[in-house]
């Protein structure tokens, strides 16, 4: 698809903290398996790139598995994120592998070339840098690698710096939203999202963008939304109720039976809006049972009723 042209983009402002917790969480059981110790970035470097946000994630998870597959065993893998010029950010993948020759780093982006590592237990084709190499190229990007014999490799991406979303779109409720003003040494309160419908998450992105007293974590589907829920500890989670793998409600149980994450409210956000489902959805457990379209005063209502009540709960949310 790539080569014939046929790949579609959808270039956007993308945060790259919030893609670097996504992927932390995919990639760090991996790690662990090995005793590959990882470090990624401060959550305070919240720089925005131009990217399409699942092909950024893809590159972003091949040079990490690269990283921990051709890695020494208890080695580490160090993420980093530097603005280089005004308009060009540069993310690294250092790691403590073998290292790579000079002759090895200039066929590094060659297909089907596995530098040697055909015989090796590591599998693997020799395309996923090609792949991961043209994506970068495609949304504008830059890709290189440095690297010492005996002391490991040094991944990097370089993309186009953008500015942070800011406009509410889709929105047709004539209810201001209102900006919050909070002082330096308030903590960000979290939401995560649990939603595979990339439409729903842009507008919740963008509703949450006006709230500089919140962050917004986001999940595709319930596994990996449990994952971050048990990983980050947000105080509220939005779950939708039809998902790939596991259903909301599905989810949502596992983390209530989970005491690490049981105090934390549940709101369910669906299309299933009859009153059969969303006495089914309250009875299951969730906090709130919210219906899609977003109603916008009702969504930041029940928003700051769900804050309110994780600020005073650590007990585990009673299931009915």
């Amino acid at each position: 698809m790539i080569e014939s042209g046929r790949l579609a983009l959808s270039l956007e402002s993308v945060s790259i903290s919030e893609v670097m917790i996504e992927c932390q969480a995919m990639i760090e059981p991996q790690a662990q398996k090995r005793g590959i110790r990882m470090t990624f970035p401060q959550r305070s470097f919240d720089n925005f790139v131009k990217v399409d946000r699942t092909r950024f994630k893809q590159v972003l998870i091949n040079l990490l598995s690269n990283a921990i597959k051709y890695n020494r065993t208890d080695g580490t893998v160090v993420v980093a994120c530097a603005t280089i010029a005004p308009e060009r950010i540069r993310i690294s993948v250092t790691d403590t592998g073998v290292g790579l020759s000079a002759e090895k780093q200039a066929q590094m982006f060659q297909s089907f070339n596995r530098l040697g590592q055909e015989a090796g237990a590591e599998e693997g084709t020799g395309i996923g840098l090609v792949v991961t190499k043209r994506l970068v190229e495609l949304m504008g990007g830059e890709i290189g690698v440095e690297s010492t014999i005996g002391v490991g490799s040094v991944f990097w991406i370089e993309l186009t710096a953008a500015a942070s979303p800011q406009s509410v779109t889709g929105i047709t409720e004539s209810t201001p939203v209102v900006q919050v003003h909070v002082h330096n040494d308030v903590p960000l309160r979290t939401l995560l999202y649990v939603e595979d419908n990339q439409a729903n998450l842009k507008l919740v992105e963008q509703l949450i963008a006006r709230r500089p007293d919140m962050r917004l974590l986001s999940a595709a589907d319930g596994h990996l939304g449990v994952e971050i829920a048990r990983a980050f500890l947000p105080e509220v989670i939005l779950m939708d109720i039809n998902l790939p793998g596991i259903s909301g409600i599905e989810a949502m149980q596992i983390l209530h039976k989970d005491p690490l994450t049981a105090h934390i409210p549940v709101v369910a956000l669906s299309a299933n809006a009859i009153p059969h489902d969303i006495a089914k959805g309250l009875k299951a457990g969730f906090f709130r049972y919210l219906t899609k379209p977003i109603k916008v005063h009702e969504f930041l209502h029940t928003l700051d009723e769900a804050l309110e009540f994780a600020k005073h709960s650590d007990q585990p949310v009673q299931i009915q």
